[in-house]
């Protein structure tokens, strides 16, 4: 008899989720004649038994669509009255589903691990475009955000440029700066500001005035999570997201003005946001995605439960979920340091 298994897609969308779904399926139908259901709105549709059947029409032709045709959601699978593993587990046997292909970021992770510690047949599949999960080289989405930022500072430095005004573009990061420090190396930004590594406002001024003083446009590339020395915690004025955590976003509408009062140079801030993980994943986040996506079809079948994929060098590995979560992956001061020397 076929096996039968459950996919979700849980957290914030991301460029690449469709191809992982698509590689699964594919590989799994096709290797092993597995059969597969998607689980709606993430831990959500796994808690209520909401399923969408998948197979090889219903997945064709999505690796290059953005989102997630599963649909995403904050809901945790312990968080509701009518969550918790005995729940789940009378969901999986009702629907003869044999175990569960969880793709998401360290929330997803974390409650999949809470989950196959209470008896739950899973797998899962690591996802964020900040790359902050330590045990991978690469998680897709990462370089389709990397992507859209530089596009972004290309485009801003040619207004810039028009009108010699100091631009200051703010993008996603809460803990790790790898978007802001490829994006800010890509499109030759003359600052880029971190959360690993807070600088002063003189220091970022003297950056902006020696730029400004060559005849030069300043470009300043702010991750969402950077702090100034003085600052306790990451800029936030929107409450709290689904995993009660700040919302961040806004640090660079905050330092403009501080940098237009200082240097006497006008500043303008663009906030990026839910842009960067929007649309066409890159071919680099199609061909990762996809290669996870066929990699978990592997691990199902060899029952690997309580493991996740992970890219090390050119080569998918099996990792455990302790291994995933052990460590969150920031930028180390060495490779900040190697760029900031260039900075002004």
């Amino acid at each position: 008899m076929a096996k039968r298994f459950g996919i979700l897609t849980s957290g914030g969308d991301c460029p690449g989720l469709n191809a992982v779904i698509r590689g699964a399926v594919l590989k799994g139908e096709t290797v092993y004649g597995h059969e597969f259901v998607g689980f709606r709105d993430g831990w959500y549709g796994l808690v209520y038994g909401d399923i969408m059947e998948l197979d090889r029409s219903v997945v064709r032709g999505l690796s290059n669509q953005g989102g997630t045709i599963l649909g995403t959601s904050r809901f945790g699978p312990y968080s509701e009255p009518d969550g918790g593993p005995d729940a789940i587990k009378k969901v999986l046997k009702n629907l003869g589903i044999d175990g569960v292909i969880a793709i998401g970021g360290e929330g997803t992770a974390s409650a999949a691990k809470r989950l196959y510690t209470d008896g739950i047949n899973i797998v899962g599949v690591p996802k964020t475009i900040d790359n902050d999960i330590n045990a991978t080289d690469y998680t897709f989405g990462f370089d389709t955000a990397v992507n859209i930022a530089t596009e972004a500072i290309d485009r801003l430095r040619t207004t810039g440029n028009s009108h010699k005004r100091c631009m200051v573009l703010e993008v996603m990061g809460r803990h790790a700066g790898w978007i802001a420090l490829h994006s800010g190396i890509a499109g030759g930004a003359h600052a880029i500001l971190i959360p690993e590594q807070p600088e002063s406002m003189n220091q970022i001024c003297a950056w902006v005035t020696s730029v400004k003083n060559r005849g030069r446009a300043p470009m300043v590339v702010v991750a969402e999570g950077f702090k100034l020395p003085d600052m306790g915690e990451a800029h936030s004025t929107k409450g709290l997201d689904g995993f009660n955590r700040p919302r961040l976003g806004g640090i660079a509408e905050v330092l403009a003005p501080m940098i237009e009062e200082r240097t006497g140079i006008e500043t303008r801030a663009t906030v990026l946001g839910h842009i960067q993980r929007g649309g066409t994943p890159t071919s680099f986040d199609r061909v990762l995605a996809t290669r996870m996506g066929m990699a978990t079809a592997d691990l199902v079948a060899d029952k690997y439960w309580g493991h996740m994929i992970a890219l090390r060098g050119t080569e998918m590995h099996r990792i455990t979920f302790d291994e995933a979560l052990a460590n969150p992956k920031t930028v180390p001061l060495d490779q900040y340091q190697e760029i900031r020397v260039i900075f002004g």
